[in-house]
Parts: C-alpha cells; sequence; structure tokens
C-alpha cells in the first residue's frame, strides 16, 4: 500500500508539473500568430484554469465510480498523448484563426480564446482529473482526508513549480517549443505506463503504441518550420522570439531579406544592398533619419554625432545612419542575442561603429553614463509596444541622456482615422520634453499606416524642420524630408492620457484602436 500512494504521488507531481509546464509552453505557440501580450496572457491562463475547474469536477465524480489505479493511468497516459499532439495540430488550427486579425477583422482575443480552446481543453481537463482522483485512491480513513488531501496537493503544487521554471529555463531554450511538449507528455506517459504495467500489463502493452506514434511524428515533422511562410530561409526560437527570415521579390527583380518577429504579421528589419536608393528602404525605418532637423536652423547633418537605437533588431536603422551620416559611434539595444546573430549573419549587420548590446531598453538607460544626439526607439511586436518604453519615467531616463540639442524618436501604428496611440505617447512624451511633433510615414493607400512622433529636448517650433529641410545636402535626406512634408509634419495636440510605471494602459488604447477599426469607425 505504501509503495501504492508513493507511486501515485510521483504521478501527481509529473502532472502538475506537466500541466504549468504546457501554460507556460502555450505562450510560444500563440506568439507566431498573435504576438505576446497580457490579452494573449489572460486567454492562456483563464481557459487554462477553467479547464483545470472542470477537471476537478469531472476527476471526483469518475474516482468515486470507479476507484482503480489503472483507471488514472489511463487518465493520465491520453492527457500525456494529447499533450504531445499539440504542437502539431496547432499549425492549421491557428493558421485558420488568425485570418482574421491579419486585417484586423477579427478581434485578437477572439481569436486566441479559438486557439486555446481547442488546443487545449482536451489534455488540460483530463490533467485536472488527477488530483481529486489521487485523493480518492489514497485515502483510507476520514480521521486522516485532510492530511491525505494536503499531501496530494502539496506534491502537485510542488511539481507545478518545476513545471514553471523548466520549460522557460531549459526546455524551450535548448530544444525548442515541439520538443518541450514532446519532454513533458513522454516523461508523463512513462509514469502512467509503467503504472499500466503493475496493475493491468496487457492494457500497457496497448498504451505504449501512444508513446510510439509520438517518437515517430517528432521525428517525421522535425524538419518542418513552425508556420510556414512563403520565402523562409531560416527560422529559429529563441528564449524571447520565434525568428524568422524571409527573402522576398520586389517585382522588379530585387530581392530583400526581411527579418519577421513572433505574430509574423509584421517585418522588423529590411535589407537589399543592390537598392537603387539604398541605404533607404522605403519604409518606416527611412524617416528616422531627419528626426534631428526640428532643431533650430542651419542644422547641418554635421552635428549629428551619435545614435542610440533601442530595438535595433537587425540593424535597419543603424545601417540608413551610417550610410548618411559616416561612421558615427552608434550603440543598439536589443534585448534578444539571437536576434543580433541574425542581423550579422543575413543583414550584413557588421558596421565597425555599430555596437550592440544584449539588454533591456530600460536596463541600458540605467546603467549607462554616455549621451547622444538622437535615441530611436522602434521596439514593436505588432500590434504593440512593451509598456515600459512608452511612460513618462522611460522618456525621463532618455531626457537625462540626450545632449543639449538632443532628439528622440518613436515608432507608433494608427489608421487613416484614429490617431489615439500617437497622441498618448505624444502626450507622455510632452510632460518631459518641452517639444513634441508627429511625421506620418507614407501608407500609399493602405488605411494602416505609422507616425513617428519626435520630442527635442530643448524649445523648438516646426517651421524649423521645414526650414533645414530646404537646406540638406545630402539628396537622400532631402528625398526623405520632402515626402514626410507632403504626408504631414506638424506639432502634436496633447491628450488627456499620460503613460507611467505604475499605470500605462497602452494596450488597452491599441485594442479600442483595433475594434474602432474593425467597426469602421
Amino acid at each position: 500500500m505504501r509503495k501504492q500512494n508513493g507511486y501515485l504521488l510521483l504521478l501527481v507531481f509529473v502532472s502538475g508539473m506537466t500541466t504549468l509546464g504546457v501554460e507556460l509552453s502555450a505562450s510560444r505557440l500563440l506568439d507566431p500568430f498573435f504576438g505576446n501580450s497580457l490579452v494573449v496572457w489572460a486567454s492562456i491562463i483563464g481557459l487554462m484554469l477553467l479547464y483545470l475547474t472542470a477537471g476537478y469536477a469531472i476527476g471526483g465524480r469518475w474516482a468515486d465510480r470507479d476507484p482503480r489505479p489503472s483507471t488514472l493511468y489511463q487518465i493520465t497516459a491520453w492527457g500525456a498523448f494529447l499533450v504531445g499532439l499539440v504542437p502539431f495540430i496547432a499549425r492549421p488550427i491557428l493558421g485558420w484563426a488568425v485570418q482574421g486579425l491579419a486585417q484586423f477583422d477579427a478581434g485578437l482575443l477572439l481569436g486566441s480564446l479559438v486557439g486555446v480552446l481547442v488546443l487545449f481543453v482536451l489534455p488540460i481537463t483530463l490533467l485536472g482529473t488527477v488530483s481529486p482522483f489521487a485523493i480518492r485512491l489514497s485515502l483510507r480513513d476520514v480521521a486522516h482526508g485532510g492530511n491525505t488531501a494536503g499531501s496530494i496537493y502539496a506534491v502537485s503544487t510542488l511539481g507545478s513549480l518545476v513545471g514553471t521554471f523548466l520549460p522557460v529555463l531549459l526546455l524551450i531554450p535548448w530544444l525548442g517549443t515541439r520538443l518541450t511538449f514532446f519532454v513533458l507528455a513522454i516523461l508523463l506517459l512513462a509514469i502512467s505506463l509503467l503504472g499500466l504495467l503493475f496493475t493491468r500489463p496487457k492494457l500497457a502493452l496497448a498504451y505504449a503504441s501512444m508513446a510510439v506514434i509520438l517518437v515517430v511524428m517528432n521525428i517525421l515533422w522535425a524538419g518542418l518550420p513552425i508556420k510556414p511562410t512563403p520565402g523562409l530561409v531560416y527560422e529559429t526560437e529563441s528564449g524571447y522570439n520565434y525568428i524568422q527570415v524571409l527573402r522576398i521579390e520586389d517585382g522588379h527583380g530585387g530581392e530583400w531579406m526581411a527579418l519577421q518577429l513572433n505574430e509574423g504579421e509584421g517585418i522588423h528589419s529590411l535589407y537589399n544592398r543592390d537598392y537603387v536608393d539604398y541605404p533607404l528602404v522605403d519604409g518606416v525605418w527611412d524617416y528616422f533619419l531627419i528626426a534631428p532637423y526640428f532643431n533650430p536652423p542651419p542644422y547641418p547633418p554635421e552635428q549629428v554625432n551619435s545614435l542610440l537605437i533601442i530595438g535595433s533588431a537587425a540593424g535597419t536603422i543603424a545601417k540608413a545612419y551610417s550610410e548618411i551620416y559616416g561612421p558615427i559611434p552608434i550603440d543598439g539595444v536589443e534585448i534578444d542575442p539571437e536576434i543580433i546573430a541574425v542581423g550579422r549573419r543575413w543583414f550584413d549587420m557588421t558596421e565597425p561603429n555599430f555596437t550592440v548590446h544584449a539588454q533591456d531598453g530600460r536596463y541600458f538607460l540605467a546603467t549607462t553614463d554616455h549621451s547622444y544626439d538622437v535615441i530611436a526607439v522602434d521596439a514593436y511586436r505588432p500590434p504593440y509596444i512593451p509598456f515600459q518604453l512608452t511612460t513618462q519615467e522611460f522618456f525621463q531616463q532618455v531626457f537625462d541622456h540626450l545632449n543639449a540639442d538632443g532628439v528622440v524618436v518613436i515608432n507608433a501604428g494608427r489608421t487613416a482615422t484614429d490617431t489615439s496611440l500617437v497622441e498618448a505617447l505624444g502626450t507622455t512624451m510632452g510632460s518631459v520634453f518641452p517639444s513634441v511633433y508627429v511625421i506620418d510615414v507614407p501608407s500609399y493607400g493602405s488605411s494602416l499606416g505609422n507616425s513617428l512622433v519626435v520630442a527635442t529636448k530643448q524649445p523648438t517650433r516646426t517651421e524649423n524642420f521645414f526650414a533645414n529641410a530646404v537646406l540638406l545636402p545630402h539628396p537622400q535626406l532631402q528625398r526623405v524630408a520632402d515626402r514626410a512634408i507632403n504626408t504631414g509634419v506638424y506639432p502634436l495636440q496633447p491628450g488627456d492620457m499620460v503613460f507611467t510605471d505604475d499605470k500605462a494602459p497602452v494596450e488597452q488604447v491599441i485594442h479600442r484602436l483595433i475594434l474602432r477599426y474593425m467597426l469602421g469607425g
């Protein structure tokens, strides 16, 4: 009896570990389709709790009707097998759910809810039955019921604690998402099969086919891309992102390298050394070049002598600054070391004047004593911006690291009729900086677009930009400035919302923007 109870505790421990491991790993399945946000995490955690609740109720009734260890081992075997299948069924299900998100004609929340609902309802509900079932099997008399239940839940929680850290610190960085699910599944399946071998040996042999199926599937599908994408030349997973490098044809014989992260909809870097207007890429990154020209005229390019990029990705902005302004010292901050490696391998990010730091942007500002003429912030994870890079406290750090005539410029999304995110960011910047401006980036007929919000350390005027624009000696700078003027360069009209570290509802602002777009507003 003691051996049986000890084995049940082992099963409970591994089951708890698998449950939390799946919950933590679930975000890595959803990230390539929906990005990483509080909405996605709320969907994952909320639905997992719902499934566990159902599992607790079902497990208690099931145990009362059939209180045999072999029944529990069969339940956990099926739960483990379904966990192992999740990565293989995720691609078509999530690919279908994300179709609406691509054009904002279906909600992010709805899509992620559908994906999680279909993927995890069965395995997590089955795993939720384990603790009440184990309590029923271990309970010998009511006098010790509290101790029995407490021991079961303590062991389950201890397993959950291991499952919280195991995928994040070891399995996902070393093995990737698919094999993380495989390892979790095969561990629980092995415990279940061994239990069946002791109680119902013939049944154990039948259930062993589950392990064979999972092993074969992971061998046969090992070389498939996580998310099939036209032009894919490289993909990898890091501790922070799902990374894709794409080769894109421009229709005129030109070939571009493009960096995509996580949701697979937004481009984070572009590179084409043979482009006729190199280093320009005819994208939002070009317009970071003209941010300094709100300073009083004449402000020649020779006065731009240093740059910090927070969210440097594969180095598109750094390459443009190096070509236009010369080999000025440039610091790039990119939190993901794997993106830095991708930039060097696929995007020729080898400029000797460009130093990249694998750090968080706020941490870098807090620990460096350097100051800059321009600080560029392009840390988008479409459609989101990390909240800590939008707050009053962050912009105060930026202010403190700018030279006397320094400027900060941040990328923000908008629609043709809704600039609420631009206004919120600009208003927050205006609580620290004396002057704030907006540069609308050409959207070429699309109803979705970007604007750059620029703030200057000293008081300035919009007219400064127009006066400097006509004096620009570099033809590519002149072209970018002319395009910006034709699209829109104007002072920000501040609103009422100021983001702080304590309260920065940037995601709610973006959600309302998406909802209004979906409703045609």
